[in-house]
């Protein structure tokens, strides 16, 4: 399929779900995590403070599927489970951080703006 016949805002669209995969909380942060370098599932759950194990899971499954994260396992014992981006994840990822970094730089102003609108509409 040509990458012209994909068009984000059909409802049919198969892009969705990556976009979802990809710019969702634990998506996000756990491409950016892994952009640093490979880890283990543990090392992860480490990084991306407040994920938990189950949600982790389902996050990798989802990025691994979507063809932006290897999982390799290595037959230890115990099992050592490794997780990286794919050439097409460090692309995505990299595209990623530039947004997650304007929003850090930019959150002064976010906040000043929660506070203006919570005080206009009667706080939160």
């Amino acid at each position: 399929m040509d990458s012209l016949s994909f068009d984000v805002f059909s409802r049919q669209c198969p892009s969705r779900g990556t976009l979802e995969h990809v710019t969702g909380r634990w998506g996000s942060l756990t491409l950016g995590a892994l952009y640093e370098g490979s880890l283990r599932f543990n090392e992860l759950r480490r990084r991306v403070d407040g994920v938990s194990e189950k949600m982790l899971s389902q996050t990798l499954h989802a990025l691994e599927r979507d063809g932006l994260v290897h999982r390799e396992a290595q037959p230890t014992n115990p099992p050592r489970v490794d997780y990286e981006l794919t050439p097409l994840g460090r692309e995505v990822t990299g595209r990623l951080l530039g947004l997650i970094q304007l929003v850090q730089d930019r959150m002064a102003e976010v906040l000043t703006a929660r506070e203006r609108y919570d005080e206009a509409h009667g706080g939160r």
